[in-house]
């Protein structure tokens, strides 16, 4: 490689690892206050167990944010070249536009094989590892969900409102009880009471002392015109609040995206192999091979987009030349967002193997690899 490869190479370098630790942000952002943040704050999450959980997020930003880095710093890199005439200095030298792009396409081979360790090992490992992680921190001290003065939703069925907590004993007790349409069915406010967690059954038991329930009716909760039964009780002890939705006590449940591609097929192979007989096992069983035949081809058209997008980020460089980031971050997304619009429509089809969906995913990759190849040798030859 010599002294002008290298100077091009390191400076696309540069700017994609600019550019994809930016998006890894915005990616990861959202997971990170939806799924950390409040529990972090509330005491819930130690900060050492905070920082490690966000860590394990990045995987999986990097596996969206490398196509969308690796777009956005050639765009950048090679339209502030060209901006600079320094493209037409090569090319007056006689250097022809593809030898100029040479180290950009050596870049964007390397990122798409990092691509694909991330989509097919890094990040399902890195997803399936997060939620360990996350149920554990939650399981060794459940009682860190109830937070004092916050109307606690995380649990099936109820809705807690404590005003005041020293470790299990608890004081202001407001508890409701929902049925499956969101109604409440019971009503039970207290004065102090006492939470402790049953490993066996995974669950909080609440006890709670000098406790007030009211009672509506189980058909019609919401018939205001019947008057709840009311009851004084002097101590509770028949409430379990099951923790099951939060975390399982054995293992976390694995989604097939979260699986690494041997294990991926292992899956496919065993849907393939059940026994069906009648029409409509036959498309169920279809659907299912299918299922994880699309995961697979997308996260391989995730790694190949890498590519793609290098390709026909450097005629559009060229011939935008702009030195704004903004007009060319601008271009970046609406690339991005006509790639992902065009996946997303052929994930519609995942309920019709017949129509072979599996084969489309690489539809967006081959117009934008042939639309690059194009663009680049029509300013070749201008």
């Amino acid at each position: 490689m010599n002294l002008l490869d290298r100077h091009i190479f390191k400076s696309v370098l540069l700017t994609c690892a600019a550019a994809v630790g930016l998006f890894t942000f915005v990616v990861a952002l959202p997971n990170v206050v939806n799924d950390l943040l409040a529990p972090w704050l509330a005491g819930q999450l130690s900060t050492p167990a905070f920082l490690r959980l966000t860590a394990l997020l990045f995987p999986f930003a990097i596996s969206f944010a490398l196509p969308m880095g690796m777009l956005t710093g050639v765009l950048l890199t090679l339209g502030r070249l060209s901006a600079d005439s320094e493209i037409t200095a090569m090319r007056a030298s006689g250097i022809a536009v593809v030898r100029v792009a040479r180290p950009v396409f050596i870049l964007a081979t390397l990122c798409a094989v990092l691509a694909l360790y991330i989509n097919f090992d890094s990040m399902p490992r890195a997803r399936v590892q997060f939620h360990r992680e996350l149920a554990g921190a939650v399981r060794a001290n459940p009682l860190r969900l109830i937070v004092p003065k916050t109307f606690i939703r995380d649990f099936r069925g109820y809705v807690i409102y404590v005003g005041e907590q020293r470790g299990p004993e608890l004081r202001d007790i407001w508890l409701w009880e929902l049925d499956d349409q969101k109604r409440v069915t019971r009503f039970v406010r207290a004065e102090s009471g006492r939470l402790d967690y049953d490993e066996a059954t995974n669950s909080l038991v609440p006890t709670l002392v000098h406790a007030m329930a009211e009672e509506r009716d189980p058909k019609n909760p919401e018939d205001f015109s019947k008057s709840p039964k009311s009851v004084s009780v002097e101590k509770t002890e028949e409430l379990r609040i099951s923790l099951d939705r939060l975390f399982n006590r054995d293992s976390v449940h694995v989604k097939p995206e979260w699986l690494t591609y041997p294990e991926l097929r292992a899956d496919q192979a065993k849907q393939a192999a059940q026994r069906a007989t009648t029409r409509d096992e036959l498309r169920d069983q279809a659907r299912s091979v299918m299922k994880f035949e699309l995961i697979v081809q997308e996260k391989f058209n995730l790694s190949l987009a890498v590519f793609s997008f290098a390709l026909i980020g450097v005629p559009l460089g060229i011939k935008v030349s702009r030195r704004e980031t903004s007009a060319n971050l601008g271009i970046a997304l609406v690339l991005v967002l006509g790639y992902y619009v065009l996946t997303v429509m052929v994930k519609w089809l995942d309920r019709h193997p017949e129509y072979r969906p599996d084969l489309l995913f690489w539809l967006p990759n081959v117009v934008f690899l042939c639309l690059g190849v194009s663009m680049l040798r029509r300013i070749d030859r201008n």
